[in-house]
């Protein structure tokens, strides 16, 4: 089991980051309760762009789901 980095809700939408196998990658999990989507990034991208990543979470769901 992946070491867990964190985890939080954008909405209704709950988002775990985990650690990968490579120290500079993390994967992101994002569940909805009926849509689920993993992607992986790098952990700097994680550290220094969160925010846009949360952003396109958001649209992502809406566009795709919504």
């Amino acid at each position: 089991m992946s070491k867990e980095v964190e985890s939080y809700n954008l909405g209704n939408i709950r988002v775990v980051i985990t650690e990968t196998e490579n120290p500079l990658k993390l994967h992101v999990d994002c569940n909805d309760g009926t849509y689920h989507s993993g992607f992986t990034i790098r952990r700097y991208e994680y550290e220094n762009y969160k925010r846009h990543m949360n952003r396109k979470i958001t649209t992502a769901y809406k566009n795709q789901y919504g």
